[in-house]
């Protein structure tokens, strides 16, 4: 959550860290800001967009040397006060942070005692105000912030300067990102690489528990007791032109166009044809270990999540191993028993999200085994799983999940038929899963053909205040995912719920007034479904279905059919139509579809 950027070397720094800003406002935008150095510290920050900071920055604002964020707020409204970068009070030292400090009330209430006036109600203005204490005390920058930093509880990626050593940068990470971007004469640092690939491909990933120092001609970095330690620099495959909208009107619309694509290079050189299995050497783990297994549990946050229940799903089918997701922020917290048998799966995008990160530490100190299913390479839950599946999806900047997640369920398609075909999995069923998933990228590309008329059905269903989204078995995750698409981009209520569960409540809400978005999958369910589909038109309820074919009788108003692939993988395909249906809906009432009010792209805090 929020975004950093850092930049130490020849050139002027305030336009460098205003595009690095613009690229990582995904990651937070209520507010925004900037600091360089010469003779003295030079400050501009504004609550809104970093468009409006790029407006406030006056054209003589010259420095080799400075530090930049955009924010997502926790603590404080969005204001020009509360937006980062924070000074000390003789304005000597410079910070921006991601995170939050959870003693920060104590360590403000011992910082008044001792006469320091706060100018804003953020934890991060106390960091500022304790390394100005101990800068004085110390020999070098980095000391100082060590020093200050032993004082903290909670999580940070930190970026700082000292008005009295202007050729330097110190930057410390626990729990937020933080990656040194490597240039020719010139350093670099940021939250995501994002910022930096206009720049330079070599990055070095710090840490938890690592501090960095930056200057001009190289870095050096330091474990928290002071020792140096080794970095090796690797090259990042993302070029800026991925961080461009192509021109689509949104990064969103362009993540769902470009899932052709993605799903493609998820799949390529992991399908067998020989041996009807997926190729999955990241796993680290032979048939004998992958044997030894006997029940997979899946943990994500949001739509990670929600792609864990399809996986589940997948695992449950094809490899007839008990499987079962569960959001990371409650796995984490309520102690968990850590099975020896069980295989854990942690699921992230940016593959920094705090949430699941904690959750990974913790198995990994009760010894269990974790492999990941994330997109970005080196992230810190890549790092730390025994094993995994990158996505290969290519940067995603809009906020709400869209390749991602279809990629996600793809790996997870993988994963069952690699476990499935170590363990009874016939070699006929593994023929006919690995042609199923040969086939995705073209009927994905189908279902795209359809924007059109799904635009003129979001409009439709975007005059109502609330709509119900129900699927039975495969089809729940996938109702789940198309609610939360709708709620945080379009900001319509959207409740998903199992079909089979309507009469045991949520029938009460159906209605006119409240359409229902079903998703029937032409599977063993399917007349199931269709007896739900009349419950709800006995009921006045108007219906949209997703499905494969139209109904014999006028069971729904609309039909959105969906190309048929195997029972197994439809729900892959049954998600496309919901995020057009999502998106054109956002654009129908004109909302900020790749920065929903509220939420932010990378989750690194509670």
């Amino acid at each position: 959550m929020c975004g950093i950027v850092a930049y130490v070397g020849p050139k002027d720094a305030a336009p460098i860290l205003l595009e690095g800003l613009q690229r990582l406002e995904y990651r937070g935008y209520d507010s925004a800001g900037v600091v360089v150095s010469s003779k003295g510290l030079k400050v501009r920050k504004v609550k809104g967009r970093v468009a409006d900071l790029a407006k406030a920055v006056p054209a003589r604002f010259k420095g080799t040397l400075g530090i930049g964020h955009t924010r997502w707020a926790t603590h404080g409204v969005p204001s020009d006060e509360n937006a980062h970068p924070h000074l000390s009070a003789d304005e000597r030292i410079a910070v921006v942070h991601n995170g939050i400090i959870e003693n920060a009330t104590e360590l403000r209430a011992k910082l008044e005692a001792d006469g320091v006036v706060f100018k804003s109600e953020t934890d991060t203005e106390t960091l500022a105000h304790m390394i100005a204490r101990t800068v004085e005390e110390t020999s070098s920058l980095e000391e100082a912030v060590r020093k200050a930093l032993k004082s903290v509880v909670g999580t940070y990626g930190i970026a700082v300067i000292d008005a009295e050593r202007p050729g330097e940068v110190v930057v410390a990470r626990n729990g937020s990102p933080i990656v040194l971007g490597i240039g020719e004469k010139e350093m670099f640092a940021a939250s995501d690489v994002a910022a930096l690939v206009r720049y330079t491909r070599q990055v070095v990933h710090l840490e938890d528990g690592e501090l960095a120092v930056l200057k001009a001609d190289g870095f050096h970095t330091f474990a928290s007791g002071g020792l140096e330690t080794a970095k090796e620099p690797l090259t990042v495959d993302v070029e800026a032109g991925h961080y461009d909208t192509g021109g689509y009107e949104h990064y969103l619309l362009k993540e769902i166009s470009e899932q052709p694509e993605t799903v493609a290079r998820t799949l390529r050189g992991r399908l067998d044809d020989r041996f009807h299995i997926a190729h999955l050497g990241g796993l680290n783990m032979d048939a004998r270990a992958t044997r030894s297994f006997r029940r997979v549990k899946i943990i994500g946050c949001g739509s990670a999540y929600y792609s864990g229940q399809i996986g589940a799903q997948l695992i449950e089918e094809l490899a007839r191993i008990p499987a079962d997701a569960e959001p990371a922020s409650e796995f984490r917290y309520r102690n968990p028993v850590v099975d020896p048998d069980t295989l854990y799966v942690a699921i992230s995008q940016s593959g920094e999200t705090y949430d699941t990160l904690a959750a990974v530490q913790e198995l990994k100190r009760k010894g269990g085994r974790v492999i990941g299913i994330v997109n970005a390479v080196g992230s810190a839950i890549a790092r730390e799983v025994d094993g995994g599946i990158y996505l290969h999806a290519g940067p995603e900047v809009s906020v709400a999940s869209t390749k991602a997640f279809t990629s996600t369920a793809v790996a997870f398609a993988l994963l069952a038929l690699h476990f499935g075909r170590v363990h009874d999995l016939s070699p006929a069923d593994g023929r006919r899963i690995v042609d199923g998933l040969a086939k995705l990228p073209d009927q994905i590309e189908e279902i795209l053909k359809q924007g059109d008329r799904i635009r003129e059905l979001a409009r439709k269903y975007a005059t109502h205040p609330s709509l119900m989204f129900v699927g039975r078995v495969r089809g729940y995750p996938v109702a789940r995912e198309g609610a939360q698409k709708l709620k945080e981009i379009s900001y319509i209520h959207a409740e998903a719920y199992p079909a089979s569960e309507l009469k045991h409540g949520p029938l009460a809400l159906i209605g006119p007034e409240m359409p229902t978005v079903a998703v029937v999958p032409d599977d063993e369910l399917l007349d199931k479904n269709l007896t739900t589909l009349g419950e709800i038109r006995t009921r006045g309820g108007n219906v949209l279905m997703i499905g494969h074919r139209e109904p014999e009788a006028k069971l729904a108003d609309d039909v959105i059919v969906v190309p048929k692939n195997e029972i197994e993988l439809d729900p892959i395909l049954l998600t496309i139509p919901l995020q057009l249906l999502a998106y054109h809906a956002a654009v129908a009432l004109e909302r900020d579809v790749d920065k929903p009010r509220n939420l932010a792209k990378s989750v690194t805090v509670e």
